[in-house]
């Protein structure tokens, strides 16, 4: 079913819900581009879910940390939680390190002595990569890579190299493990435009960056350029450009059903439309292509 929901950008629409059929596309912005020849797709949370739970490893570890500061240990637990809620929130979508740069800021804030930012992000991949360890050796040893998907993502890349379009990956994780989990999903050969990561020299990398590649390598206008993913930074780095953003607010927990959370934080980011996965192609692709 299509939902219709009013964005200030665009002219106000009806919201409509269609009984019974749970909502696999939500317009939020009735105009949409006569046709696309790029695509630049994130990879956590839009693609992969290996990484799936990696709040509940960064935010924990955070708030120990702060704790550990001379202000964290008379300041109330709750307090502290909020404070790193509200900026790794803010942050996702972005390189990692940079979560961990604005933990050294609270650090300092609170007293306490910062590490250079790389320690932070060094301890948090140790410790998520406890968590995750058990599903990177299922792939390894030949589990079904759609079992660790968003739902559908497999037919939503076949659907655009279909219609030829040149698919990128953007992501902020680190690009060796990128690289590296993309190839346990099987779903590196649909990237013909290229895999991209997070570098250790943080400047050298963004998704804003490949974006402006892209633009520059196919002599792109804005709308032809088609954005996917379920973080704030690269719907609003697509929009920028004048692309066209498709929020995936994929709930990643129960791989079922839209995310909320995300939702509100994808239209805020100018998402001109929301869908739950890719279970229905064939609704998409009329939407996006017909």
């Amino acid at each position: 079913m299509y939902g219709f929901a009013e964005n200030e950008d665009c002219f106000p629409l009806v919201f409509l819900i269609l009984f019974c059929i749970p909502m696999s596309l939500e317009i939020i912005c009735a105009e949409k581009p006569a046709s696309f020849r790029a695509a630049v797709l994130d990879f956590d949370g839009t693609i992969s879910l290996i990484r799936e739970g990696w709040q509940q490893i960064m935010i924990p570890y955070f708030i120990e940390m702060l704790l550990e500061t001379p202000q964290g240990k008379k300041s109330d637990l709750k307090e502290i939680e909020k404070t790193v809620r509200d900026f790794v929130d803010i942050l996702t979508g972005k390189q990692t390190i940079y979560q961990c740069i604005r933990l050294g800021e609270e650090i300092t804030a609170f007293g306490g002595k910062a590490e250079d930012p790389l320690v932070y992000k060094q301890e948090y991949h140790r410790r998520l990569l406890e968590r995750i360890d058990n599903r990177l050796k299922e792939l390894e040893e030949g589990a079904d890579p759609r079992d660790h998907v968003v739902p559908g993502s497999f037919e939503l890349l076949e659907m655009l190299r279909k219609h030829g379009i040149t698919v990128y990956l953007a992501s902020g994780t680190d690009e060796v493990y990128v690289k590296n989990e993309a190839d346990l999903l099987k779903v590196t050969p649909y990237f013909n435009g290229g895999v991209f990561g997070a570098q250790d020299d943080y400047k050298t990398f963004s998704k804003a960056m490949v974006i402006q590649r892209i633009i520059r390598e196919h002599n792109l206008g804005g709308p032809e350029l088609l954005g996917l993913g379920d973080g704030y930074v690269e719907i609003e780095n697509v929009k920028q450009v004048g692309g066209f953003a498709v929020g995936v607010a994929s709930n990643e927990a129960t791989r079922e059903g839209i995310d909320t959370w995300k939702r509100e934080r994808l239209i805020r980011a100018g998402a001109d439309a929301i869908i739950p996965d890719y279970r229905d192609i064939p609704r998409i692709e009329a939407y996006l292509f017909g």
